[in-house]
């Protein structure tokens, strides 16, 4: 792998030999900066190179639920990807795999979408103005990532970036960086079509939806009860909660009408151990499996991210969500009818006895060998129950109580949970548990406490004025020239 700055310059130059098989090109290596973009084929193969930097979705569950309360590193020991063990302990610094990782992916999905930009004027061709726009989205979503973990960032537009300019290129104020994010968004929103014309392609729903999680991240609170309460009123892309929660992770429920904003794997190789970011499938999956499971319905992994005490003992009592979200594998096991056969093992970098029931491996949904790494199972960034929640807390932060109550209510009523009556502050606080108890093991919780101020008391060893941002991988400031201040406390 690359750093930053090299990211920048080679994915400029050779964007389209990309580890997805969808981007081959035959014979490989004969396209170029200068004579691409000539087609509408070219576009067509560019914005698949967009679309495939979203796939590391890995690290947004990873880190957004092991830096939380929610659940430990995990792993075959504390040197098995030590970056997250450090994250889980909030020890971690500037030398960071992980985090590391997290910027030069993002940063190179830019390039990618940048790329396109440069030479959007060469041809034209019916359906452009959707490719631009699905570009601009992708764009948004990965400077609303870099901003959400890092804070301020290098804001570059519309062009490439040569590897002589990055010492000279400062962080950007992350208003700016909003500013840009919501205007991507709005010309996403205007262009994209309420139904995807493939699987897995963006639409305006998908748009208005990130506008609102964007805007609420602000303390937007009035402008998001606007955008995500005309979603929800006008509902463009048919979207509507699935009706058995217990099996809405199940790889047979994907892309369905709870589905507003997915990253698409298959169960295809792609990659190895080598290159994570080059897999076709969803690596989460596999590192969440059981270590060296033997029984029913599951299959083996490598014991990642694995669920607290504190979160199984969160639910109420008779929510299946519960169980739904967190896997007790002892009671699992004595509640099968050959227990005594049903064998695992414990890892070494921590075990809780829980495990991710929402992104975990199941015998009748993996892929090629080696199948830890090539999980069909899609990545729901975004999903109506997310959409309806943000809008009750925007209501309710706006001071419409009986419009955040009504969204609310319509997450609990899915698992038959008793309606929330409460009004102010305890309605605020009801909304922010439900949103734990609906959204676990799926990346949002550090987030979601870090936003809402809760984080200092409820992640242990959490330093406020720290850890509300991660630190810039060290590495990245110095090839910057030093220009880049770190994040304080760092």
């Amino acid at each position: 792998m690359k750093n930053l700055t090299k990211w920048f310059l080679f994915m400029s130059l050779w964007i389209f030999a990309a580890c997805d098989s969808l981007l081959n090109i035959d014979p490989e290596f004969t396209q170029d900066a200068e004579n691409f973009f000539n087609t509408q084929e070219d576009f067509d193969r560019a914005i698949i190179g967009v679309y495939d930097m979203m796939q590391p979705a890995y690290l947004t569950i990873w880190i957004g639920e092991i830096a939380s309360d929610n659940s430990i590193a995990g792993g075959e020991s504390v040197n098995d990807t030590r970056g997250l063990h450090e994250i889980e302990n909030m020890t971690h610094g500037g030398v960071n795999e992980e985090l590391r990782a997290v910027m030069r992916v993002n940063y190179t999905g830019i390039a990618r979408a940048n790329f396109i930009f440069e030479n959007q004027d060469k041809i034209d061709f019916a359906g452009k103005d959707r490719i631009l726009a699905e570009a601009k989205f992708m764009r948004a979503y990965f400077y609303f990532n870099l901003v959400k973990y890092f804070g301020d960032m290098p804001l570059i537009v519309d062009r490439r970036i040569s590897i002589n300019e990055i010492p000279n290129t400062p962080r950007t104020p992350k208003a700016e960086i909003y500013a840009q994010i919501e205007a991507d968004l709005a010309t996403a929103i205007e262009v994209l079509p309420a139904t995807p014309s493939e699987v897995g392609r963006l639409t305006t729903g998908a748009a208005r939806a990130l506008m609102g999680k964007v805007l609420l991240y602000q303390n937007k609170y009035a402008e998001a009860s606007t955008v995500l309460g005309n979603l929800i009123d006008n509902n463009p892309g048919g979207y509507a909660l699935f009706d058995d929660f217990s099996t809405l992770f199940f790889a047979n429920n994907q892309n369905v009408a709870e589905d507003v904003f997915t990253v698409q794997f298959s169960g295809l190789q792609g990659g190895d151990y080598g290159c994570l970011i080059c897999l076709n499938g969803n690596a989460a999956v596999g590192f969440h499996g059981i270590r060296q499971y033997n029984g029913p319905l599951y299959a083996d992994g490598n014991s990642y991210n694995l669920p607290t005490q504190d979160l199984f003992d969160a639910f109420q009592e008779g929510d299946i969500r519960r169980e739904a979200t967190v896997l007790d594998l002892e009671a699992f096991i004595a509640a099968q009818p050959n227990s005594e056969d049903i064998t695992y093992a414990i890892g070494g970098g921590g075990h809780t006895g829980y495990f991710n029931n929402k992104y975990i491996k199941r015998l009748d949904e993996r892929g090629l060998p080696d199948d830890d790494l090539t999980s069909p199972l899609n990545y729901r960034v975004i999903r109506w129950a997310d959409v309806l929640l943000m809008a009750a807390e925007a209501f309710q932060r706006s001071g419409n109580d009986d419009r955040a109550r009504t969204e609310l209510n319509k997450v609990r009523a899915r698992v038959d949970m008793p309606a929330i009556n409460s009004s102010g502050e305890a309605l605020y606080q009801a909304i922010l548990e439900e949103r734990r108890y609906e959204l676990s093991g799926e990346g949002y919780r550090f987030f979601d406490l870090v936003r809402t101020g809760q984080a200092a008391d409820r992640i242990s060893g959490f330093v406020t004025g720290k850890h509300e941002l991660f630190p810039i991988p060290q590495v990245e400031i110095d090839l910057a020239g030093g220009i880049w201040n770190q994040n304080p406390g760092y």
